[in-house]
């Protein structure tokens, strides 16, 4: 019998490093790892204070991989990202210096502090794994995974993130307040010292690439992708929305599901994985009336709604 673990396995491990310093985000967690397994990005935006940077920093010290962090704040530069190009008198010749972008996990916390301009930086990097500069394109590393934090844009001194940065996350979830009993657990935790100090390696990097390539190996049945496709096409004639999701919708939704039927040891998806990631994978990107806001109408209702007006596939 092999040793090797099966995917399953390795997505416990990663899940149960992350769940040794977060107390009762299991479900949040689970989102998380469906994306990073899908090969997207994920905005986790809630209060201040709910856990969203731990767990982002979390999920990089489970995996074998390299990390970086950028504080986003009203100064920062698209160089503080990038990185610049600075000219060496020894060879007369402009050399470029590698951002913090220049990773294989970034978190990118507070990234609605940073101007349009700075969050606009990221653009090219999270659609296509490459850095433009002076004329020459950068190739990013095989494992590039942006976990990105924000307050609720009603929050002093933030810029609401423009509809194409939006579009570019492939999830965005949020932590919420946990229980009376799990807070209880997270002062016991952190009574001493804080447990994320503890977190090591429990997967390699070669494991994560090989996780992501058996990802895209999960079987999806074509009743299934016009299921995808019928969600998705139906947030564009809702009426409380003015832009409805794109195709890039239609894919992050297939590919989040894979991923989570991946994570529950299957080879194929269910019309139960596609409905579990619908609203965190296409609420974000659409954009409602002023007056269906003004109502109290939300994203998330739009895409629950559909989910129960569309019929579900045998």
């Amino acid at each position: 019998m092999s040793d090797t673990p099966t995917p399953r396995d390795l997505f416990r491990k990663i899940s149960a490093n992350i769940e040794s310093v977060m107390q009762g985000q299991t479900g949040s967690i689970r989102k998380l790892l469906a994306a990073f397994g899908a090969g997207g990005h994920v905005l986790l935006e809630d209060y201040p204070g709910t856990g969203k940077t731990t767990m982002a920093k979390a999920l990089a010290k489970s995996v074998g991989a390299s990390f970086s962090r950028l504080q986003f704040t009203p100064d920062l530069l698209p160089s503080d990202i990038l990185g610049v190009s600075i000219f060496d008198p020894k060879t007369q010749a402009f050399r470029f210096h590698e951002g913090p972008i220049f990773t294989n996990i970034l978190l990118a916390d507070e990234i609605n502090r940073a101007s349009p301009r700075t969050q606009s930086a990221l653009l090219e990097a999270m659609g296509e794994a490459q850095v433009s500069m002076d004329g020459t394109t950068y190739p990013l590393a095989e494992l590039f995974f942006v976990i990105a934090t924000q307050n609720p844009v009603e929050f002093h001194g933030t810029y609401p993130l423009p509809e194409a940065q939006m579009d570019r996350f492939m999830m965005q979830c949020g932590l919420g307040y946990v229980g009376p009993e799990e807070e209880v657990a997270i002062l016991s935790a952190q009574e001493k010292s804080h447990p994320i100090s503890r977190v090591t390696a429990s997967v390699t990097l070669a494991e994560v690439l090989a996780l992501r390539r058996r990802v895209a190996e999960v079987r999806l049945a074509p009743e299934l992708k016009r299921y995808i496709v019928d969600i998705v096409a139906a947030t564009r004639k809702a009426p409380s929305v003015k832009m409805g999701a794109s195709p890039r919708a239609s894919l992050a939704l297939m590919k989040v599901a894979q991923a989570a039927a991946l994570l529950d040891g299957s080879d194929f998806a269910l019309p139960e994985h596609i409905r579990e990631m619908a609203v965190p994978v296409i609420a974000h990107r659409l954009m409602l009336d002023p007056q269906a806001k003004f109502s109290g109408v939300t994203p998330q209702a739009v895409v629950e709604t559909i989910l129960k007006e569309l019929p579900v596939p045998a």
